[in-house]
């Protein structure tokens, strides 16, 4: 993750056009940009999904996640508010994976479980920013979303003792950010960063209560991180 944070940074401080965008009396690009009701846009973007679990009992062994990077696209549809306040709804799609790492087994095959995951998500945020500074405007946004789990496996009759991990398939939870908009010539384009947390237990336990994989497991949680880029 901290490669991504860097790049994050290198293209802010090198994207289109960004030393320009700080002088004192720069041009003024998209000057009614913000001022329509209606704005629609697209995102680009990586994330890297993590996992946070709580324990029925604490015995000193915690299952290990080994995070990778994902993707996310997705359409932006914005409604104007004020001059500092706008709403938006950002339906898209996520593909992440994790893999887990369960104790006390002896057998990689016992104690391993990859699971890939293909979210479509639909959150609504509130968008607030400062005033417009020549043509750049930095702003936080927070919101909540709800998610579909495609690879979920939530109905499977299989658990992990047949090599199965499953996930609930709907997933509600919040997010917060912060970002900077950046106004080009032609377009708005805007990188930001996110956290996300769900609110949903996100583990189907396996069928039996005492299951050495989900029987110490009172809940498990999605925490995540997104880096977008945004053009409207």
């Amino acid at each position: 993750m901290k490669n991504i944070l860097i790049l994050f940074g290198l293209l802010i401080l090198t994207g289109p056009k960004s030393i320009a965008q700080f002088g004192k009396e720069p041009i003024l690009n998209l000057q009614n940009e913000d001022k329509r009701l209606l704005n629609w846009g697209y995102y680009l973007g990586l994330n890297q999904y993590d996992f946070q679990f709580e324990y029925k009992n604490d015995i000193g062994r915690d299952v290990l996640v080994d995070k990778s990077i994902g993707f996310n696209v997705g359409l932006i549809g914005e409604l104007r508010i004020n001059e500092f306040l706008d709403t938006r709804f950002e339906p898209g799609l996520l593909y992440t994976a994790r893999t887990l790492g369960f104790p006390g087994f002896t057998t990689e095959a016992d104690a391993i479980r990859e699971v890939r995951s293909t979210y479509i998500r639909f959150p609504l945020l509130l968008k607030a920013s400062t005033r417009r500074i020549g043509n750049w405007k930095p702003f936080i946004e927070g919101g909540v979303y709800a998610a579909i789990n495609l690879g979920s496996k939530e109905d499977s009759l299989d658990d992990n003792s047949s090599g199965e991990f499953r996930m609930k398939k709907n997933v509600y939870g919040y997010e917060l950010g912060f970002g900077i908009d950046f106004y080009t010539e032609y377009f708005k384009f805007t990188p930001s960063i996110r956290g996300v947390f769900a609110l949903t237990n996100e583990l189907v336990p396996d069928n039996d209560p005492n299951s050495p994989w989900t029987g110490n497991i009172n809940a498990m949680r999605t925490r995540g991180i997104f880096i977008n880029f945004t053009f409207e």
